[in-house]
């Protein structure tokens, strides 16, 4: 997959907030690079799963919970924006391969 500089500066804004993923989304709706829509993919993934899974970790009464589930969903995010600054098409563990799928319609 070739990235152009157009298209890593639009992965590197998709990772910034669910706001830069939607951003993103307009940003790439002329060219349509699909490295930056692979990434779109992965942010958005990651943050929509962030939110609909958060609010069911909200109803435990645990800050052990509460921490491994941030702990866990930062790291995603720090693989996918590592991945987006280095200019590679990595997966994001466990969850990537699902984004990919879901939101497909994203090019």
């Amino acid at each position: 997959m070739n990235t152009s500089d157009n298209g890593k500066n639009i992965a590197i804004v998709s990772y910034l907030t669910i706001i830069g993923a939607i951003i993103a989304i307009f940003m790439n709706s002329e060219k349509k690079d699909s490295f930056a829509a692979f990434h779109i993919r992965q942010a958005l993934g990651i943050f929509v799963s962030f939110f609909l899974i958060g609010y069911f970790i909200g109803y435990f009464d645990s800050w052990m919970i509460s921490s491994a589930f941030y702990v866990f969903y930062f790291i995603l995010w720090i693989y996918g924006f590592v991945a987006a600054l280095q200019g590679e098409a990595k997966l994001i563990p466990l969850l990537g391969e699902q984004f990919q799928k879901i939101f497909k319609n994203i090019e």
